[in-house]
């Protein structure tokens, strides 16, 4: 089987302008192409890796929470450092996180766009993908709590920052040593 990339994610929007500075801000794409009802942007080497369709006819959806669809794209950073560097940028912007987890697998960082749409900044945790792949298959923590040990980004990020040892402030993290108050929705219904 031939197995294609990921190359490019498209959003349905009514916020066309505020989706695109958004998604400057947040993940540094640049607008190879823009129109009345539509844009095209990229943050590396491809034609388009985030496109916006804006077509008349469009309204919010007050149910999206318990509607089916796309509960979140995801971007990785090489490193935990950068996530946090990441984190920190946005927070000074006025760009809260949503909500914040620790898979086990990976360190994700949640936003929400203009739109209500969420996006994953993370890092992998182990700094291998064919590592983190396996624990993923193997760890019994995976398998009893696959969502992941919420916490508080403010705090991890003073933490690392006092001390970058990032094993050792993930076994905190994993520990609930870092949970926010309160816990917070992850936008499913329940």
């Amino acid at each position: 089987m031939i197995k294609p990339a990921l190359h490019h994610v498209t959003f349905k929007t009514t916020r066309l302008s505020e989706m695109i500075e958004w998604y400057k801000l947040v993940i540094g794409v640049d607008v190879m192409f823009q129109n009345d009802v539509a844009a095209w942007t990229t943050n590396d080497a491809a034609n388009h890796r985030i496109a916006f369709l804006a077509v008349p006819g469009l309204s919010d959806d007050p149910q999206k929470i318990s509607h089916n669809g796309m509960h979140h794209c995801a971007f990785e950073y090489e490193s935990f450092a950068d996530l946090m560097e990441s984190y920190d940028r946005l927070r000074k912007a006025g760009v809260e996180p949503a909500f914040t987890l620790d898979h086990g697998l990976t360190i994700s960082i949640y936003y929400r766009d203009p739109e209500g749409n969420y996006v994953e900044l993370q890092s992998d945790c182990f700094s291998d993908w064919k590592k983190s792949g396996e624990w993923m298959r193997t760890s019994p923590a995976f398998a009893a709590n696959p969502i992941g040990v919420f916490f508080d980004p403010a705090r991890v990020y003073d933490a690392f920052k006092a001390n970058p040892d990032f094993a050792t402030l993930q076994k905190s993290i994993r520990a609930g040593d870092y949970l926010p108050t309160p816990i917070p929705n992850i936008g499913l219904p329940g």
